[in-house]
């Protein structure tokens, strides 16, 4: 069967197999760090509300999750690609109640470009063995690419912070992703701010964004800045978990209930709806 057979053939037994799994990808404009405690403490949230929950840290250059937690020696995507292990040996569960799946370790690196579409179809039969949300950890390519093919298609959501040099990042995020992946929705996330400052941030960037890309984006909320995170993460513990009344568990716990009965899709984006 030629190349461009079997590629119709996948495409069509991946029409018939239904719809696609819920998988989110987060970028940041703040620092890394940031990006990984926030996602720690939404996975947390999540799972704790009984969501199934999948993270992925597909971090080449920045500090993501799986570093965060100490987990990033584990197996690799792009080991199961290589066939070094079995893709059973990549997930792992973290104490904070959800899994974590390493993309590639350090140093690894997809040489080629068929070794690249072998890692593509792997992290594309992870993602299809989750019953729940899947949460990518991801970067962008200087031209707007991502690690995987799949992540273009995802729900994508832009951590932003109140700092005006946060601000012009993901603005200019947001303006290399729309030239890449065409017209379509953004959830913006702003962490480290009351609910008035995250509103006046949102609002400034979605006119901006609405006026001079044609790009719609949609509020997710915000998180506080709060001591009890940096206390929380010391004890290697989500906040929701070890100070479930603080202003930051309240926030994660509000962000984890619109984020599992939303979504997005190109037409339009529903988050904060």
């Amino acid at each position: 069967m030629s190349s461009f057979d079997f590629d119709q053939a996948e495409g069509l037994r991946r029409m018939l197999a239904g719809p696609k799994p819920r998988i989110v990808t987060f970028l940041s404009a703040t620092p890394s760090d940031d990006k990984g405690a926030m996602l720690v403490n939404l996975g947390a949230s999540l799972a704790q509300a009984g969501n199934e929950v999948l993270i992925v840290d597909a971090c080449r250059r920045d500090y993501g999750v799986a570093r965060r937690l100490e987990m990033e020696r584990h197996a690799s995507l792009l080991q199961v690609a290589r066939q070094e292990c079995a893709l059973n040996q990549v997930v792992q569960l973290a104490p904070q109640g959800f899994n974590v799946a390493l993309l590639a370790r350090d140093g690894q690196e997809a040489v080629d470009a068929d070794e690249a579409r072998r890692l593509s179809k792997t992290f594309d039969v992870l993602v299809k063995k989750q019953g729940g949300i899947v949460i990518v950890d991801g970067e962008v390519d200087p031209d707007g690419g991502f690690a995987v093919p799949l992540l273009a298609d995802s729900e994508i959501v832009i951590q932003v912070s109140t700092g005006a040099t946060s601000i012009t990042n993901a603005y200019g995020l947001i303006k290399r992703l729309a030239q890449a992946l065409g017209r379509r929705p953004f959830g913006v996330l702003v962490t480290g701010a009351s609910e008035a400052e995250a509103k006046v941030v949102y609002d400034n960037m979605s006119a901006a964004a609405s006026r001079y890309l044609a790009v719609t984006l949609s509020s997710m909320g915000s998180v506080p800045a709060d001591e009890y995170l940096q206390r929380a993460a010391r004890l290697g513990r989500s906040v929701v978990d070890a100070f479930p009344l603080a202003g930051a568990s309240v926030a994660f716990r509000q962000l984890a209930g619109r984020f599992a009965l939303s979504g997005m899709t190109r037409g339009g984006a529903h988050f904060g709806s």
